[in-house]
């Protein structure tokens, strides 16, 4: 496998530079000196910022973007070998790396790497502790899969020896990976295009935390089904937390409180006494995020950084200030009901039925009237293999409004129609729709949405749009 040298920065071209996570890499390796150049099918908030940066960026990707200065060239999971681009890196021979192997040897560089991994609450989590290290003064580096206004961006470069990153699941990415800390937040069943089934999941997290050096920590959600079998044999430090009461983990939390917003308050009890103030009392951590599961992720942040030795009041300081990512339950604005009353516009990332289930729940505590929840499936397979939990979760709204399946990487060979989650919606008494364009959907939510309504938009896909142009008329 080609290893990069900072000593000896090369022109490094990205396939794809437009991704979330591509984008980031893109800058880390500029800011080390390396001449940078990428393709992607259309701009992009991402792409701009880099071109601002003075980075080359190509619009469609064609064999001629391919040019004989190129020492290396990245290229994430979703590009075919029928790609031109891809095609023609190949055919000349110039080295290659996945997106996944180069954050891996990136890591390398730095003596502390924590990777969050789980199948929700990466995003989140890996922000916590972004706000939680800044409080700290650490200068941290920073690969976040959303937008975090602390840090301007998906991106954030320091200079001292701390990294923190997410780590993904799909396709064993961050099984390329180098961490000296990881995080497991949870194990469920998703990306099953890949995965065979959940023990086939299971046995990637538990690869991933064999990856961690015998002096490195593994932070893991005690509510894991059978969370030894992913433990045993470690020869690293393991910390366990739990939201959950009753629940015995070195990382807990008690008297749960949650204000109008449905943000929780709650004192932590730690397993190493530094997450007590100078008095000796437990640490009281307040929350400006909302829901349960955000109790969760903060506990793992926690524990990381009292790991790291940071001290209780500036954790409790770092965590009061993050109030969300792009894309987590977030507030886009306000817009007048058919009856002229205001009705609030959120929008979430959730696609999966846990993470549907655990937003809805969150919004019950949000002020509303009705939650009007506009549901966008995301591909075909993950539809057809959670339906039933789908259904069951969006019940938790007042009103559904199915938009089409997001296919992503999919073609439709599965039989499966957002339709489908409608019947089952109205079988079971529920206030459900389906309209095949988001013009047909807002002007369903103009005449629907009446004032103290909650409109959340919901999906992996681009139903953001619905919100922003309701808001925009």
């Amino acid at each position: 496998m080609y290893t990069i040298n900072y000593d000896d920065p090369v022109k490094v071209h990205f396939i794809g530079i437009g991704g979330i996570s591509m984008s980031g890499l893109a800058e880390i390796l500029l800011d080390r000196g390396f001449t940078i150049s990428g393709s992607d099918r259309a701009s992009s908030e991402l792409t701009k910022i880099l071109e601002d940066k003075g980075i080359k960026v190509f619009y469609g990707q064609r064999a001629d973007n391919i040019t004989d200065d190129i020492g290396l060239v990245v290229y994430t999971a979703a590009i075919r070998e029928d790609n031109e681009e891809f095609a023609e890196v190949k055919r000349r021979g110039i080295p290659m790396l996945t997106r996944a192997e180069l954050l891996g040897q990136i890591m390398k560089n730095y003596v502390v790497a924590a990777a969050v991994s789980g199948t929700h609450g990466k995003t989140t989590t890996t922000s916590m502790i972004t706000d939680i290290m800044l409080e700290a003064g650490l200068d941290p580096t920073i690969s976040v899969g959303g937008m975090l206004k602390e840090i301007g961006g998906n991106i954030r470069i320091g200079r001292s020896g701390y990294f923190v990153t997410e780590a993904c699941e799909y396709t064993n990415s961050f099984l390329s990976f180098n961490p000296t800390a990881g995080i497991i937040l949870n194990i469920e069943e998703d990306h099953l295009d890949f995965f065979k089934d959940i023990n086939d999941i299971r046995a990637s997290f538990k690869r991933f935390a064999q990856l961690l050096p015998d002096d490195g920590i593994l932070i893991i959600n005690a509510d894991i089904d059978n969370y030894s079998e992913i433990t045993e044999g470690l020869k690293c430090k393991t910390v366990t937390v739990s939201a959950t009461e009753g629940v015995s983990a070195d990382y807990t939390a008690s008297d749960i409180s949650y204000d109008e917003l449905g943000c929780a308050t709650f004192t932590v009890h730690g397993n190493t006494g530094t997450v007590k103030d100078g008095e000796g009392d437990n640490t009281v951590i307040t929350l400006h995020v909302p829901g349960v599961h955000n109790i969760g992720n903060a506990l793992a942040a926690i524990a990381l950084a009292d790991h790291l030795g940071i001290d209780s009041a500036v954790i409790a300081a770092g965590l009061i200030k993050f109030g969300g990512t792009d894309r987590r339950f977030q507030f886009k604005g306000r817009i007048a009901g058919a009856d002229k009353g205001e009705v609030t516009v959120v929008d979430d990332y959730a696609h999966h039925p846990t993470e549907i289930r655990a937003t809805l729940t969150a919004a019950a505590n949000y002020p509303h009237k009705r939650i009007v929840c506009v549901f966008q499936p995301h591909t075909y397979t993950r539809t057809k293999a959670f339906f039933d939990d789908f259904v069951d979760a969006l019940t938790l709204a007042d009103v559904v409004v199915l938009a089409g399946i997001y296919a992503a990487r999919e073609k439709d060979t599965l039989g499966m129609s957002s339709s489908l989650i409608r019947d089952e919606l109205k079988k079971k008494g529920k206030e459900a729709y389906y309209f095949s364009t988001f013009d047909e959907i807002e002007d369903f939510l103009r005449k629907k949405c009446l004032g103290g309504d909650l409109l959340i938009t919901m999906g992996a896909g681009d139903v953001v749009k619905i919100g922003e142009d309701l808001l925009k008329k």
